[in-house]
């Protein structure tokens, strides 16, 4: 049935209060701190009120959240736009783009904006690539419109199977801590949600949510976990596996900031300059626990030079500490070398290892 924008939910026709639909306002609302006088629904908006744009794909997680942020935003004083992005990876995505923001229109969200991107597969795959391309056109439209929140409506079941995928891949602790509530102008609010609470407070807000055909495809691992990893799990385990994957990430994550933050109180003591580099101390690495020592040669490496380590190179550079036999340096991705220079290891992008004077 065609799309007809005129029948949708709107903040003149507002659905009935139901649990799901509580859930979904009282989540973005937690994410929208009170700034000012309440907007009424409908009603013109303050264009000096922060702005929250809503990342809204048209599916029933986005479009859950788009009611939810179209209903709370004004109450705490905020402005509420959309953001479509459109890949351009299947047939007749423009169209799906177009609905979704008529969708977006028809619940007051503005401005609405919709983003054609050109995808690359490269690297890591079409998956990576198609979600870089997104994440560009996110912080662009973010940037043109000034927008303080961007929302992004990845659920518990999300965060489950983000966790999964990160156990299976060995990916570490970082991984397993899954996704952040709030990672810079990113926020995700339904990170608490199921995914059928979302579609039910679809249904019963009287929107039509779109449904990804990528989201059944059993090409993608991530649809093989949702299909079949989980549900398996749950029955053979019993319920709330999904629920206690997100705790374990929530677990973890809490780990991660803990050890982060006492990383960066310290890297300064234990780092110095190098040529085109950065050094650091065998002695405080060689002091110190593996978990630390291996966190702060990631640490380095990432801020410095902006390359993730994986485990693999993580450890060999950790060599470079606990097991030194004079061995030769060791090449890391983008040119960066590590190498053992006395009492350093330095990390270089010219194969330079001379460790400059302190100025501490």
């Amino acid at each position: 049935m065609p799309f007809d924008a005129s029948t949708d939910a709107s903040p003149e026709r507002r659905p009935r209060l139901t649990p799901p639909i509580a859930d979904i306002r009282r989540a973005v609302r937690g994410v929208l701190p009170s700034t000012g006088p309440e907007t009424a629904a409908g009603g013109p908006p303050d264009h000096r009120a922060p702005l929250a744009l809503v990342a809204l794909s048209g599916g029933a997680d986005s479009l859950a959240l788009a009611a939810g942020v179209a209903f709370e935003a004004p109450r705490a004083g905020w402005r509420a736009g959309a953001v479509i992005v459109d890949h351009g990876l299947q047939d007749a995505s423009a169209e799906v783009a177009d609905r979704a923001a008529a969708q977006a229109r028809a619940l007051g969200l503005d401005p609405v904006l919709v983003r054609r991107v050109d995808v690359v597969a490269e690297g890591d795959g079409p998956e990576a690539s198609a979600r870089a391309a997104r994440y560009a056109a996110l912080d662009a439209a973010a940037a043109e419109t000034g927008a303080e929140v961007v929302l992004l409506a990845h659920t518990l079941d999300d965060q489950a199977e983000t966790v999964l995928l990160g156990l299976a891949r060995g990916s570490g602790g970082a991984s397993l801590a899954g996704m952040a509530p709030r990672a810079g102008r990113y926020a995700r609010p339904l990170l608490g949600i199921r995914r059928a609470e979302t579609r039910q407070a679809c249904a019963e807000a009287g929107l039509d949510p779109w449904d990804d055909p990528h989201n059944v495809d059993p090409a993608y691992a991530r649809v093989r976990v949702r299909e079949r990893v989980l549900p398996l799990l749950e029955a053979e385990l019993g319920p709330g596996v999904a629920e206690a994957l997100a705790r374990t990430a929530e677990q973890l994550r809490e780990d991660e900031d803990a050890f982060r933050d006492q990383i960066e109180e310290f890297i300064e003591e234990v780092c110095e300059p190098a040529e085109a580099g950065i050094a650091i101390s065998v002695g405080w690495l060689a002091a110190n626990p593996a978990a630390i020592r291996q966190r702060v040669i990631r640490h380095v490496v990432a801020s410095e030079f902006g390359v993730a380590l994986s485990r693999t190179q993580t450890l060999e550079v950790a060599r470079l500490v606990t097991d030194w036999s004079g061995q030769g340096p060791i090449d890391l991705p983008r040119g960066i070398r590590a190498t053992r220079a006395g009492r350093h290891v330095v990390f270089s992008t010219t194969g330079s290892t001379e460790v400059l004077p302190h100025d501490h």
